[in-house]
């Protein structure tokens, strides 16, 4: 039963912060009764924060938590599940090994005579999945389903709990095209019920179907909310982006086009990359001395496509070349070989080795080469190492500094010496700027367009459009996986991007590929 204005969950002023991070900044957000609605934001805007702090997962520093209307403070899931708030992580978070009627019953097994009552408990479960379009047999270990079953069987767990409130945080990544049939049928059934319902995805076609109402992250803040009625496609964009879409600026070509020359050729060739739920049919040429930006919404498949180049994510099908000759064995290290190079979107997951000095970090890839007779050349690390530190400019009290004492820019621009230093015939930039200051974003930018200069193909991945639009002399734009548009010339501006991005899939004339006049 929720409170008089049908509120059943509600945060006020949430604020939440890590050492060096502030995650949420006095957030405010109501779940009412019967609703579907939708929360959304790019990366980092606080979305996962927000549902673990709802959740139970973490404790808000400043703020409430009330739950029909009373004040609540969970200190883990279990006691958040115990209210009625169940929550369908976007990876399935359930257990492999055990059956698909124990994943579905675990904890709340029927039981006779105290044991597990296993025939009930699976003939419970049989009739129970046959809602959601799975049969199966519910003795099967949960292994033995594909990926989109487990998930499906993920929601029937989260469903079959008493729930007054159901948190989906992207539902469906993992689904078939029925697979997301059924659970909008299952999500029309629990919202008719009078379940509030919290609705994370990236999929814009999905929010307009299901969703009543849309609250908007960006930076940890709440910047809008809106019933989905009252608010198009490019006005949702712009307040994810923090663009005004009444304002758009006209930028015309890109600043580059007119400084630097791109030859004709073809350095980084795919075509046709297809990646089971993530890609489909990507395809992209850049040039030499070309910067390639790579546009799209959160979950477009922007990191994707990059991971899929260098062999790092499994493509089904589809194929890369560089100068013509194709890879045949795609994986990192055939791709390094072949001269294509990945700087990941995190530095610290991905990048840099923090217990290592800046001088090991930059050679890290480069040892093959440096070593001879299985004894690595100390005279030339140290040449190379102090060749990159200046011409990168690295701000470091000696090469034996910590890298993990440095800014992240210039912890960005050891990743960048790491891979330069293997002199790459192809760049692939991933989010080269998040994460650092004014100044050194200026820096790393305009060290690309030096690379580009001289003669290196580059990919810009960015969730920035100003530097998309400013840093690329043509931008590729991604949605659902898609390639989507190809926006060159005189079509690099602002305004077209946006388009793009907003554009609605239903509508097969709503976004005109710009032609490549090369």
């Amino acid at each position: 039963m929720s409170d008089s204005s049908g509120v059943v969950l509600r945060l006020d002023g949430v604020s939440k912060s890590f050492p060096g991070v502030r995650a949420l900044r006095d957030v405010s957000l109501e779940l009412r009764a019967g609703e579907v609605h939708a929360l959304v934001g790019e990366n980092g805007a606080g979305k996962s924060t927000l549902i673990k702090i709802s959740t139970g997962v973490y404790t808000a520093d400043e703020g409430e938590v009330r739950l029909l209307d009373e004040p609540v403070s969970f200190t883990d899931p279990l006691q958040a599940q115990a209210a009625g708030i169940s929550t369908i992580y976007q990876e399935v978070n359930l257990i492999p090994l055990m059956s698909v009627a124990r994943n579905l019953y675990l904890g709340r097994e029927p039981r006779r005579f105290g044991l597990v009552d296993t025939a009930r408990m699976n003939r419970d479960a049989r009739a129970r999945l046959r809602e959601f379009g799975i049969d199966v047999n519910p003795a099967r270990p949960l292994r033995s389903l594909a990926l989109g079953a487990q998930q499906m069987v993920a929601i029937a767990r989260a469903v079959e709990i008493d729930a007054r409130v159901v948190i989906m945080d992207e539902p469906t990544s993992s689904l078939e095209k029925r697979e997301v049939e059924t659970l909008f049928t299952v999500i029309q059934r629990l919202a008719a019920s009078g379940i509030a319902i919290l609705y994370v995805s990236h999929r814009m076609e999905e929010l307009y179907r299901v969703c009543d109402r849309v609250t908007v992250m960006r930076d940890g803040q709440v910047v809008g909310s809106s019933a989905m009625e009252d608010i198009d496609r490019l006005q949702l964009v712009s307040m994810m982006l923090g663009r005004d879409a009444s304002d758009l600026r006209q930028h015309g070509s890109t600043a580059f086009a007119e400084d630097r020359d791109v030859e004709d050729d073809v350095v980084l060739h795919t075509q046709g990359l297809n990646v089971r739920h993530t890609l489909e049919d990507v395809s992209l040429d850049i040039r030499r001395g070309e910067v390639v930006g790579l546009g799209g919404l959160l979950g477009a498949g922007r990191s994707e496509t990059a991971r899929a180049i260098v062999g790092a994510l499994h493509a089904e099908s589809g194929e890369v070349a560089v100068n013509g000759k194709r890879l045949r064995r795609r994986s990192p290290a055939a791709a390094i070989r072949a001269g294509i190079a990945l700087l990941p979107e995190d530095r610290k997951l991905d990048g840099i080795v923090p217990g290592l000095s800046v001088r090991e970090n930059i050679v890290l890839a480069a040892l093959p080469r440096l070593s001879r007779l299985g004894l690595v050349q100390r005279s030339k690390q140290d040449e190379i190492v102090s060749f990159f530190i200046d011409r990168l400019q690295i701000k470091v009290s000696s090469p034996s500094q910590r890298v993990s004492d440095l800014s992240g820019g210039n912890q960005q621009k050891v990743l960048l010496a790491r891979w330069l230093c293997l002199h790459p015939k192809a760049l692939l930039l991933d989010e080269p700027t998040r994460g650092i200051d004014v100044g050194a974003k200026a820096e790393v930018q305009g060290l690309i367009e030096e690379l580009a200069q001289d003669g290196l193909a580059v990919l810009l991945i960015s969730s920035d459009l100003e530097e998309l639009i400013e840093g690329s002399d043509r931008i590729v734009v991604l949605r659902e996986g898609k390639v989507v548009d190809n926006l060159s010339g005189d079509a690099v501006t602002d305004d077209n991007l946006m388009q793009a991005l907003a554009a609605d899939p239903s509508i097969s004339d709503d976004v005109q590929p710009a032609k490549d006049p090369s």
